[in-house]
């Protein structure tokens, strides 16, 4: 149990880093990376909406850097994905399978294995991180850390698919250092944490058009608190490394994907309300990305990734009765991401920065979930971990020995 040791290991360490970065003031700057998660990004609805102009920024980063889709873990899902990409060890072995865990809902206590940005931290790099999934209760870093999905709070003691706002967070800290907290709430306001889970299938019947229009504005109510928010960070707390995420977009796409009506679970009351429900999703995060682009510079490493697809029941499972419903098994889906072959629903991937090829698109599933973080650390100039089973993306640096960073 890697970690049981680990959180005051790292408490220790991180005492000694002001010291440690007052001595390598007069060396050279370090890398600074943005990197943007979000959670269940479909690459076949992102294409079309490309072409259409309808999210520039996105097309702005594909054209100045490397893009293309990204295997991801078999059963997909949230805290499943996000776990091994922090760590590029398998699901069983870092600890975090699913959102419940014999019994407990997923969290950063359960990790075995150590996590990159702790790896930075005690690589004296400056990290933040907010509204990443599977991040709660934080842990102490080098900067700071605000939870995202499966945090707990006032009518979602559970943490699953809820959204406590921060003031209400209860059953850990959501914010270090703790201090931080009270400077959010004065500064950027008492913001949701996550996006909620949808209306269950009783409380839709009758009600279709007032609901998922009441839903879909808090969708966006969400949305704009948490770019308000990575603004804020950005602006007044830079970091070397910074991790951003957003899951919204994953929420509604399992209820609102746009399907057909030959498509297993289509239910033409819900399902024909809002129909640019899905599209919308992705030209309301572009927005998003914009007010991060504002943040990055040409000497920026940008990193966009989804940790999967999703895509539309094929076929209702006999095996799994309840492959058609979310995770409480109360809201009817129409398109889901957690099939066995996780081949099925492949993330997606942008990368652009100093050394990064222009335009370059990558083929097939070469690259997958367990390949993030060992690039992120050859950025920094790190050695990647024996226990790491990903590799360095090399083939998306212009450079022939993919030297990015100086060795400290």
């Amino acid at each position: 149990m890697v970690l049981k040791k680990f959180p005051l290991l790292l408490s220790i360490l991180l005492l000694a880093l002001p010291v440690f970065g007052q001595q390598q003031s007069s060396s050279k700057p370090k890398p600074r990376v943005i990197v943007v998660g979000v959670n269940g990004m479909e690459l076949d609805i992102i294409r079309p909406l490309l072409l259409q102009g309808q999210m520039p920024n996105l097309s702005s980063v594909i054209g100045r850097g490397a893009y293309g889709k990204l295997r991801t873990v078999s059963a997909p899902n949230c805290p499943r994905v996000y776990s091994t990409l922090f760590t590029s060890t398998n699901p069983e072995e870092h600890g975090v399978t699913g959102f419940i865990v014999g019994g407990i809902t997923a969290n950063t206590n359960m990790l075995k294995e150590e996590p990159v940005w702790s790896m930075l931290s005690k690589s004296g790099i400056t990290v933040g991180m907010a509204n990443v999934p599977a991040t709660f209760p934080v842990m102490p870093v080098n900067g700071y850390m605000i939870s995202g999905m499966l945090t707990r709070g006032k009518n979602c003691e559970d943490g699953v698919l809820c959204a406590p706002k921060l003031s209400e967070v209860m059953g850990g800290d959501a914010v270090y250092p703790k201090s931080m907290q009270a400077e959010l709430l004065k500064n950027v306001g008492d913001f949701y944490i996550d996006c909620e889970r949808m209306p269950a299938a009783a409380d839709l019947k009758g009600h279709e058009t007032e609901l998922i229009d009441k839903w879909l504005g808090k969708v966006q109510l969400i949305r704009e608190q948490q770019t308000k928010l990575f603004d804020y960070l950005l602006t007044t707390h830079p970091t070397e490394f910074t991790f951003l995420a957003q899951s919204c977009e994953d929420r509604t796409g399992h209820w609102l994907y746009p399907i057909t009506p030959f498509n297993v679970g289509y239910n033409p009351s819900i399902n024909s309300v809002r129909i640019d429900a899905f599209p919308d999703q992705y030209v309301a995060f572009d927005k998003v990305l914009g007010s991060i682009l504002k943040h990055v510079d040409e000497n920026t490493y940008l990193i966009i990734f989804s940790d999967h697809g999703i895509k539309p029941l094929r076929e209702f499972e006999e095996k799994d009765p309840h492959a058609h419903m979310d995770h409480e098994k109360t809201t009817p889906v129409i398109a889901k991401h957690d099939f066995a072959d996780g081949d099925d629903v492949p993330g997606s991937f942008f990368a652009m920065g100093p050394g990064i090829k222009h335009d370059l698109r990558l083929m097939g599933l070469g690259a997958s979930v367990y390949d993030v973080a060992p690039t992120l650390l050859h950025i920094y100039g790190l050695e990647q971990p024996k226990q790491m089973r990903g590799r360095i993306l090399t083939e998306i640096f212009e450079s022939p020995d993919n030297k990015v960073a100086v060795k400290k």
